[in-house]
């Protein structure tokens, strides 16, 4: 759907893990990255488990088979090359589920970032959680605390970015779902931990479970209902309507030229190449070995590092932060 949000869900063939050690986790990251950079989907919430992992995205494009496609497909060679191994690593094709909206978005987050403490060792295997969801067993504090404490130390969730505990990355999405918590900006994440603290302490409310269980879409019955008579006609929203088209590579260079001049453009000690780099990767949805082969040949590791560079130059630097604003302006027309 253009502009809809889903849950998905990918896991490992057998229950096998798809991630190894710290270091798969974190090139995962980078492949999330990667994937909101070049697909330009709205990643709102992420985590990764041993053998499987939950995605909460919205998709402006409507491409969500193509972005997910190139993001398992990605890990999988990755792995397999790391760990000397060939074949399948994923079971099958991953699962998506559409949700209504934000509203419905905010009580899904919170259930992708407890997955990390779902363990019987902290009371939340299948029996724990129904024990707790219909009010016959109640967590003692120590076992709340345990709970909690092992979710600010959980590195591979985008929680501790919700809940205050470290900096949210560029390509991670807050805003929509925070603004469900409280109206006030300032008690958002305050109030975000709090819900999560209540999950861990009173259960996951029954209704919202079972509907969270179903496969088909995650919402009220309207909506689900019109999704269903959609599958029934045959009809799928599959193409954007009213959204910016993706820039060809010359559109990017004539934008980039008119902001900082055509000599400029790939000088040497300029801000002229890397802004070229930064656009052609937001704008026009390019590789970094397809941006890198673009301005002449440059390795793919040194356009992400001149990216990075110009983004976070131009934290503090206005001058550069202005350039940035007006080929924005000038690609987005």
């Amino acid at each position: 759907m253009v502009d809809g949000w889903y849950h998905v869900t990918a896991r490992g063939i057998e229950r096998r893990s798809i991630f190894a050690d710290a270091r798969d986790h974190a090139h995962f990251d980078e492949l999330l990255e990667e994937t909101v950079e070049r697909f330009r989907i709205v990643l709102h919430a992420y985590v990764q488990m041993a053998n499987h992992y939950h995605l909460l995205v919205q998709t402006p494009e409507a491409n969500l088979s193509r972005a997910i496609q190139w993001l398992n497909v990605s890990h999988v060679a990755w792995f397999n090359r790391r760990h000397g191994r060939v074949g399948p690593l994923m079971q099958g094709r991953f699962k998506s589920v559409p949700v209504e909206d934000a509203g419905w978005a905010y009580e899904l987050s919170l259930y992708v970032h407890l997955n990390p403490v779902m363990r019987r060792g902290l009371g939340l295997d299948k029996t724990g959680k129904r024990a707790e969801a219909q009010g016959l067993r109640t967590p003692t504090a120590d076992e709340v605390g345990r709970r909690l404490q092992e979710l600010r130390e959980y590195r591979w969730s985008s929680y501790r970015a919700y809940a205050g505990y470290a900096q949210a990355p560029k390509w991670l999405t807050r805003s929509e779902v925070l603004d469900r918590a409280a109206r006030e900006p300032g008690k958002q994440i305050a109030r975000y931990r709090a819900d999560v603290q209540d999950r861990l302490t009173m259960g996951v409310d029954p209704v919202w479970k079972e509907q969270a269980r179903d496969t088909f879409a995650l919402g009220s019955e309207i909506f689900r209902e019109r999704l269903r008579h959609l599958t029934r006609v045959g009809r799928e929203i599959a193409e954007p309507s009213g959204l910016h088209r993706r820039m060809e590579w010359e559109d990017i260079k004539k934008a980039v030229a008119e902001v900082v001049g055509e000599r400029s453009l790939l000088r040497r000690g300029t801000a002229g190449k890397p802004l070229l780099l930064w656009a052609a990767r937001r704008y026009g949805g390019l590789t970094l070995r397809k941006a890198g082969e673009a301005v002449g040949g440059m390795d793919y590791t040194a356009v992400a590092m001149a990216v990075k560079r110009l983004e976070q130059r131009a934290d503090g630097d206005r001058a550069l932060k202005r350039l940035m604003q007006q080929v924005e302006a000038k690609c987005e027309m």
